[in-house]
């Protein structure tokens, strides 16, 4: 996603303990740990919804579709002619 290696996390790693000490890091570490857990999450859950309203466009077409093919049958039956005479 960013591509950083192993040297640059050692580099971001001593700047945050020198700059937050050795006390807050743990506290940093574990709110960074929660964020990325909930980033996931929602994510997951907008995939679901993006995927269920896909699912509910396409069963609206089909809806739409059956209704027009079965129209025209309907009106050739209720007019009194059968599709089969010639």
């Amino acid at each position: 996603m960013f591509n950083i290696g192993f040297p640059e996390m050692v580099v971001i790693f001593l700047v945050a303990l020198v700059v937050l000490g050795p006390e807050k890091l743990p506290e940093l570490g574990r709110a960074l740990a929660r964020l990325t857990v909930e980033f996931r999450r929602a994510t997951e859950e907008l995939k679901r919804e993006l995927a269920l309203d896909e699912i509910e466009e396409t069963r609206e077409e089909w809806q739409k579709m059956k209704k027009e093919l079965k129209e025209p049958l309907e009106d050739a039956s209720s007019s009194g002619s059968s599709p089969s005479s010639s």
